[in-house]
């Protein structure tokens, strides 16, 4: 993606021209507030972060090559504030913080750029952020998204400007992971495996285990007796590779933890020697850990919120295909097994859809599974 402000701001949206032109437009003259809507997975993260480098930049036109752009690019800006929810929803607590933090001053620049994720659930929080929204201070800029608009976020969506995010094709995400050099057939298969989500397809491109997962995830229906007993086993089985799953995003933080450990040893030579320069020396060392971190940890929570919203929809196409097959004796296929089937994609979708307010992994899937067991029992 080539932006008028510099390609690197902008180069890992994908399919978002028309958003993409809008915030290059923006540069020149920001408002205070802008909403950023649409599904998961559509770019609006990775535009957040490159919108605010452009903000933030000392050069003008915005390159996204100088130092203060490629570190707001990695998350080590102090004036890029990433607010993200810890709970079910955003909490009157995070609401007040991020009062707190939009009237400080900013660290390095004239202006700072606070960023709310998943702002769909703000819930009662809401009527705390309108005012610091509607009227922040001069040099604090909100960026918030948000994947659809809620009746409690129409009076502060109408204070933002609002850009619509687009959702991606599985075509559009196979086009681009074939540019980014994946074979045609496997591109295919990691964009129907993606939900929709480049970052995720992108992610999944790393792993050579996730159609290990979607298969173990389909065999779900076959295997459950009824009992509570294998609806344990199973569950513990599913929750393993769930476990698993993290690995190529540990991967890529490994990588990011080491660049920033070398970038930081590098910047501590020039502050040794001496007691003063040492200490110096030591916080140079440490600097940007901390956020990195928290970032990563982030991370990996949504990976494993994307996990298993991609296994319960594999679960859930398993249940569809027995309506589809083509056997008209198949049990499945009649008017009490067309029932169960559609009961049971009720019980999965109804999860996976409940995956937004954090609820306990182990416990919800054994208790989805211990109730898929008995619909099959039904008579």
């Amino acid at each position: 993606m080539v932006s008028a402000t510099g390609s690197a701001l902008f180069d890992r949206v994908v399919g978002q021209e028309r958003a993409i032109a809008t915030l290059n437009a923006a540069v020149a003259r920001p408002v205070h507030a802008y909403l950023f809507v649409g599904p998961a997975g559509t770019g609006k993260a990775a535009a957040a972060v490159g919108f605010a480098a452009a903000l933030l930049c000392p050069n003008d036109p915005p390159d996204g090559t100088c130092d203060s752009c490629r570190r707001i690019l990695s998350g080590l800006h102090p004036d890029v504030v990433q607010v993200e929810r810890e709970g079910a929803s955003i909490s009157i607590d995070a609401a007040r913080e991020v009062t707190r933090i939009a009237a400080t001053s900013p660290v390095e620049g004239e202006r700072k750029v606070i960023i709310l994720h998943d702002f769909h659930l703000v819930k009662e929080s809401g009527p705390a952020l309108l005012k610091t929204i509607e009227e922040p201070p001069p040099t604090s800029f909100f960026v918030i998204l948000a994947e659809h608009l809620p009746p409690e976020l129409v009076t502060i969506a109408s204070r933002c400007v609002r850009i619509e995010f687009a959702a991606l094709s599985e075509v559009r995400i196979a086009e681009q992971l074939e540019s980014e050099g994946a074979d045609p057939l496997r591109a295919s298969h990691l964009a129907q495996a993606s939900g929709g989500r480049l970052d995720r397809a992108r992610l999944l491109a790393a792993d050579e285990m996730f159609e290990d997962r979607r298969e173990a995830w389909r065999a779900v229906p076959s295997r459950l007796d009824g009992t509570g007993a294998t609806a344990a086993a199973i569950a513990d089985e599913l929750m393993a590779l769930l476990d698993s799953s993290v690995a190529p995003l540990s991967a890529r933080h490994a990588t990011e933890r080491a660049a920033l450990e070398e970038r930081n040893a590098r910047a501590a030579e020039v502050s040794g020697g001496g007691k003063s320069k040492g200490r110096a020396a030591k916080a140079t060392l440490s600097a940007g850990v901390k956020e990195l971190e928290e970032r990563q940890r982030r991370e990996v929570r949504r990976q494993r919120t994307d996990e298993l919203r991609a296994g319960l929809a594999s679960l859930a196409a398993a249940y569809r295909d027995r309506i589809g097959g083509s056997n008209p004796a198949d049990p499945h296929r009649g008017p009490t097994g067309i029932s169960k089937t559609l009961d049971s994609v009720t019980l999965v979708d109804r999860l996976s859809s409940d995956l937004q307010y954090n609820p306990g992994e182990l416990l919800a899937l054994q208790a989805l599974l211990v109730k898929l067991g008995r619909i099959a029992l039904r008579g």
